[in-house]
């Protein structure tokens, strides 16, 4: 490829600004493999395209060498295949494609991909999509006097800060930072970088676990500053239309990622930062957690007690009694405390004989009372002081040292404790306080300092465990259950939780905007402890509307201080009895569940999406997290606020909406009033869904994916639908990889009186094909059919007048093509 392509522009409208730097002075260029780098009188600057949406740009000042490595990119290949632009008026046009080869002659406007714009005099650098003008840096990069805030006063430690600023539009609405509850507009923010527990929060929390340097705009583009240090995002606190990034050290580096959609865009977003891998299928099924079992046999009683009242359950979580019997002091112990636990590998088998996972909390923190603390000493896995000694200081738990996962045979010494847990049958991991909760600024890692590393200590905690298990158990499916992460976490498995929420109507009303923001930023599977953490607040209607909440949550786990049970199996009669419908829903879900697993690994969709999704140019939808979708098809209005009987729901546009209990339909782009009941939370289905159940099971080792029932929400207005529903054996490692899955490919057509369904698979090579027996259950057929034939066989159904149902028993070879014809009696 020739260093510069050099051919006749076509009119561009450019957008007017300010100069980004007075001071900043062009002096040259140079186009080579793909990659741009302009030269200035205060430094360089580099742009490379990862793909026709996604750029980045570096700037290294003057003096300073390029920093490569990134913590959150995982896309090794970038794009050369790339075209620069001069236009008549000295401005070059950085374009993420070949557009001599793309432009077809028919195509006027060539400049359908992004594209980067410099500006010489002044210099100016500013993104488009499809020649739509994107953002600009304002002043770009600089470096002035920190000023520091209250919040993280000893936290983030330095005299100046290194700056990334931008232009703002007006009206922008800006997503993004991590998990804060702050309302989903976070526009007018300055948000500190720099993990922290947030203890009993409720309403409002600026600060919390994941801080994540990811801006997200109503306008549909994303901006990932990808750097791990400490630092500052400032979301135009000032109201001047000005967003900065901040860190006190690192990399100068960002991607701008866009897209057709929001989906595509997070889609384009996680193939920059990876993809989640498939969780196992027992982890989308009830757990039993609390803080904690203090014992082996009030373990294995709980498990019985669930069996005895038959309400499902797939995993319990040991909190820290599994290697102590005191909250302090045994921290760092990480073996099994065998007074409480004398026959523990008799007991993980037990537990998973009855279809029960045992999951284990490890903490990265030794205590010097602990019974490791010599052999962590020893073997030299510690973080070390500025003079090299083992870092010691004092937190809640006691006088602590913290493990250096970045220093070699700290990884190993950490990984062999998980190894050695996995031997003993333990199937999931917990990490937790991975902020790390204490972490002062002198501590010093093997990779450089407490600040340079604190956002990704828990990135690369899960790392080492996902890559241990790579290794060491390359057949399972992970399961790792984190509090604390960094931008592309999700490519190493990690599930997070929003942390130590309270157990309050405030702690409930600020989960779901948790986890749509953190969906947003490719963390799909954030959750809560469901009915809430903190407190001894015993709320028998709040600890029930939370479960409803949850059912619809990406991981189903009730978990409390101990003074309040989180488990159904001890709450009142009534509380258990509307629990435990709230579970037989999940249970029901399991195969729609499991397929928003498939789309979140294979495109990067959230579980939890909000409509603004539905809707990305309705302003009003923009700071909306009260109702969302689960998945595609499924709306869900959790009841936030005590003794409500009746409340609000918008229905989004351009579908309508069947009651998934009454199968009322509400035309979309209405907003409704609808009357609560306290067995269930509004839920509604999209019109023209496929939606598949299963009959309940005690555990998700009895699910038979042979037997389903289809439900098909028919309203003339859908002449035509169809959807995916995507099957393996919900354990073994890399099923797509490997062609060790089945999809299933569901039709449905009208036209005039005739509905037709057409089912057809698509079956990876090592997946064994078997029948599938179908109850497809057609909503919304207001009269008995004239006729009905599956196959070339004519058969009845059974026709339900008052529900206006149709059911039709189907048995499908997945070998073979199935066709179904529903002459409609209008």
């Amino acid at each position: 490829m020739k260093n510069i392509i050099l051919y006749i522009s076509i009119f561009f409208t450019t957008v007017s600004v300010v100069a980004q730097n007075p001071n900043r002075v062009y002096q040259s260029h140079q186009l080579e493999n793909g990659k741009l780098s302009v030269t200035t009188n205060d430094g360089e600057y580099i742009f490379q395209f990862y793909s026709q949406n996604t750029i980045e740009t570096t700037f290294i000042p003057k003096g300073e060498s390029q920093k490569k490595e990134s913590h959150a990119v995982a896309q090794h290949t970038k794009n050369s295949d790339v075209s620069l632009k001069i236009t008549d008026g000295g401005i070059l046009e950085f374009i993420g494609s070949n557009s001599l080869k793309d432009c077809l002659p028919s195509n006027l406007n060539c400049n359908y991909f992004t594209t980067v714009k410099i500006q010489k005099s002044p210099f100016q650098i500013s993104y488009y999509y499809k020649d739509k003008f994107i953002t600009s840096e304002k002043r770009g990069y600089y470096k002035s006097k920190h000023e520091p805030m209250d919040m993280v006063k000893g936290n983030i430690v330095a005299d100046s800060t290194e700056k990334i600023e931008f232009n703002l539009s007006k009206d922008e609405v800006l997503f993004g930072g991590g998990a804060r509850a702050l309302g989903m507009n976070r526009r007018g923010h300055r948000l500190p970088l720099f993990n922290r527990a947030h203890y009993g929060y409720e309403t409002h929390s600026e600060l919390m676990n994941y801080t994540m340097p990811i801006v997200l705009s109503s306008n549909q583009y994303m901006i990932h500053f990808d750097n791990a240090p400490i630092g500052y995002l400032d979301l135009d606190s000032k109201g001047d239309n000005t967003l900065t990034y901040e860190t006190v050290s690192g990399r100068k580096t960002y991607q701008i990622i866009v897209g057709e959609s929001w989906y595509d865009m997070l889609n384009n977003y996680t193939n920059l930062t990876g993809k989640q891998p498939m969780l196992p299928r027992w982890a989308l099924g009830n757990f039993s957690s609390r803080f904690g079992y203090h014992s082996q046999e009030e373990v294995e009683n709980t498990i019985s007690k669930f069996k005895e009242e038959k309400i499902p359950v797939d995993a319990i979580i040991l909190d820290l009694y599994w290697f102590g019997k005191d909250i302090q002091g045994t921290m760092g112990n990480l073996e099994v405390f065998r007074d409480s636990f004398p026959d523990f590998e008799g007991m993980v088998k037990r537990l998973n004989d009855k279809g029960v996972k045992t999951i284990t909390i490890t903490e990265p923190f030794v205590l010097t009372t602990s019974k490791k603390w010599d052999e962590a000493v020893a073997k030299n896995v510690l973080a070390k002081d500025s003079v090299g000694n083992d870092a010691r200081y004092d937190f809640y738990f006691g006088n602590t040292g913290l493990i250096d996962i970045y220093k070699p045979e700290g990884e190993q010494w950490f990984w062999n404790i998980y190894k050695d847990l996995a031997n003993k049958g333990v199937a999931g991991v917990w990490g937790d306080l991975g902020e790390p909760e204490v972490h002062p600024d002198w501590v010093q890692h093997h990779t450089g300092s407490a600040s340079e590393v604190h956002n990704i200590y828990g990135h690369d905690w899960v790392r080492l465990i996902y890559e241990g298990y790579q290794r060491d158990f390359p057949n399972t499916r992970p399961f790792i259950l984190m509090r604390a992460g960094y931008s592309g976490s999700q490519r190493y498995g990690m599930i997070p939780w929003s942390g130590d929420v309270n157990r309050t109507w405030g702690g409930l009303q600020s989960q779901p905007e948790i986890a749509l923001q953190m969906g947003m930023q490719g963390l799909a599977y954030m959750h809560s402890d469901l009915g809430g953490f903190a407190g001894a607040n015993l709320d028998d209607e709040l600890y029930v509307r939370w479960l409803q909440y949850g059912a619809f949550n990406p991981i189903f786990r009730p978990h409390a201080q101990e003074d309040v049970p989180s488990e159904p199996i001890y709450r009142s009669e009534k509380a258990k009895r509307l629990a435990s419908f709230a579970i037989a829903m999940r249970y029901r879900l399991l195969p729609y569940n499991y397929n928003l697993v498939y789309e979140n690994h294979k495109y990067g969709k959230p579980l939890m999406r909000p409509l603004l999704f539905e809707e990305p140019s309705n302003p009003d939808l923009f700071n909306y997290s009260k109702t969302y979708l689960w998945g595609n098809d499924i709306l869900v209005s959790p009841v936030l606020e005590a003794g409500k009987k009746e409340q609000e729901v918008y229905f989004p546009k351009g579908s309508k909406w069947f009651d998934i209990e009454t199968d009322n339909v509400t035309e979309g782009g209405t907003t409704k009033i609808v009357q609560l009941r306290e067995d269930f939370i509004p839920v509604y289905v999209r019109a023209g869904a496929f939606i598949p159940l299963t009959d309940m099971v005690q555990t998700t080792e009895n699910y038979d994916d042979s037997a389903f029932q289809l439900q098909y929400y028919h309203d003339d207005s859908v002449k035509e639908s169809e959807r995916e529903l995507y099957f393996d054996d919900g354990k073994t490692a890399n099923p797509i990889e490997n062609k060790a899955f089945q999809i299933l490919e569901f039709e449905a057509k009208q036209k005039g009186n005739w509905l037709k369904f057409e089912f057809e698979a698509e079956t990876g090579k090592s997946y064994s094909a078997k029948s599938k027996t179908i109850a497809l259950t057609i909503h919304n057929i207001k009269k008995k059919p004239k006729k009905i034939k599956v196959g070339k066989e004519k058969v009845n159904g059974t026709y339900n007048s008052k529900y206006k149902t149709l059911t039709l028993d189907v048995i499908w070879d997945t070998t073979t093509e199935k066709e179904i014809k529903i002459k409609l009696n209008k």
